[in-house]
């Protein structure tokens, strides 16, 4: 399955391709040990980054946007122009369940301190999923969220999540949502209010 180059604009984020030219603020955003803690992920040399960047372009199990907050673009939007001024986070899928290849996990960081609580997060999960239906045949969300991360588990549940397994070991929490026609309605209607830019 080719990937296709879309940038998906909403009404308060721009999702863009992760492009090289993200990757050093990626980079020290990530060295952040509340994020690194928040996402799960090990620190990495800036080298290790741009290998990951360029791997998650070519997988095809693995979509990515950059989140740009719209209040902080210089200048109109251009699709293919990285914007890093406005770079405040990321949203990310994997479809490696090889059992149901409707499934999806999906997470998001909103890694700047001044762009949260503004609902970017939110609005960027519920063009993902809105995407993934329309683009990928996704049915079904999961998420699997830190104990601690309080935010994004009242992200999930208020989208409807619902928790279906505790791990002790990992002190996480993992949610799912099934995409019914109704919700699947109300997402090509989100879907309708935002622009596709290729």
């Amino acid at each position: 399955m080719e990937k296709k180059s879309v940038s998906l604009e909403g009404k308060k984020v721009i999702m863009v391709p992760y492009m090289e030219a993200h990757v050093p603020k990626y980079h020290e955003w990530m060295q952040d040990p509340a994020l690194l803690e928040a996402t799960g992920s090990e620190p990495l040399t800036l080298d290790q980054e741009f290998h990951m960047q360029l791997s998650w372009t070519q997988d095809p199990h693995k979509q990515t946007f950059i989140v740009l907050d719209k209040e902080m673009l210089v200048g109109e939007f251009t699709h293919g122009d990285p914007h890093v001024e406005a770079m405040v986070g990321d949203v990310n899928l994997y479809m490696n369940d090889l059992d149901d290849p409707h499934m999806a996990e999906i997470e998001i960081m909103i890694a700047e301190p001044k762009s949260r609580g503004k609902g970017l997060g939110k609005e960027s999960v519920l063009i993902m999923m809105a995407f993934a239906v329309e683009n990928l045949g996704i049915h079904i969300f999961r998420s699997k969220i830190g104990d601690s991360n309080g935010a994004s588990l009242t992200l999930f549940q208020k989208l409807g999540f619902e928790e279906t397994s505790y791990s002790e070991i990992f002190k996480e929490v993992t949610l799912e949502l099934q995409v019914t026609k109704p919700r699947h309605e109300e997402l090509l209607n989100l879907l309708g209010n935002v622009v596709t830019h290729t």
